[in-house]
């Protein structure tokens, strides 16, 4: 990528595939940046660019490089695919670009300390990185066996797929109450019925939402 490619590029705004940080002061808070692309799409994290695509660049992009490739290699699992690469902006400032790649082995994660609370899947929501839901994380990690789900069409089925006959999308809570199970059956059955490719699960920051798969309607 040249200075001019990288303008071009900047001019889209920050989206899905897209994210730019100024300055490396807290690279903690950049690696779920990371987890977030290789868990979702992919895509590009630019440093020394404002949230508003100024291009300020970096006076020392080497250190900057440095300290956040020590912070993806220590706080980022299993391990990230990633490319980079410095565009010069002025003999003293640069913008150094990753290309991060989506991942065969999600779902990646941040870990910034011991125990199964320091973990913290995310992953990418528009121009944002957030946290994945119990359901999302689930889908991620068993759609690597790239096998055949199959699943029985019971009641709790037949009153799912009844509801989204009327409805646009249903949630994990509302599909627990309509079908009176518990939120842990309500759950496994939509994970399923995604896998399946009945339904697609659309990441939300508050609840999922739930709706038929487009491609097996």
């Amino acid at each position: 990528m040249n200075l001019e490619e990288l303008r071009r590029l900047v001019k889209q705004g920050e989206t899905e595939t897209l994210e730019f940080k100024t300055k490396v002061n807290h690279p903690e808070k950049i690696v779920k940046e990371v987890v977030a692309f290789a868990n979702t799409k992919g895509g590009n994290l630019l440093l020394g660019v404002s949230d508003q695509g100024q291009l300020l660049g970096l006076a020392a992009a080497t250190e900057a490089v440095y300290t956040l490739e020590a912070a993806i290699a220590n706080y980022c699992f299993p391990k990230i695919q990633y490319q980079r690469k410095i565009i010069q902006l002025t003999a003293k400032k640069a913008i150094v670009n990753y290309t991060i790649f989506e991942s065969k082995f999600k779902p990646h994660y941040t870990l910034f300390g011991k125990g199964k609370k320091s973990r913290q899947e995310y992953i990418r929501l528009a121009d944002r990185s957030v946290k994945a839901s119990r359901e999302m994380k689930e889908i991620l990690r068993r759609e690597r066996r790239q096998s055949a789900v199959r699943f029985t069409y019971g009641e709790k089925e037949k009153v799912l797929l009844n509801y989204l006959e009327d409805h646009q999308y249903i949630t994990l809570n509302n599909f627990a109450k309509i079908a009176g199970i518990n939120r842990f059956l309500a759950s496994r059955t939509l994970v399923t019925l995604v896998l399946a490719k009945v339904l697609q699960i659309i990441p939300r920051e508050g609840e999922d939402h739930f709706c038929f798969n487009a491609v097996s309607v």
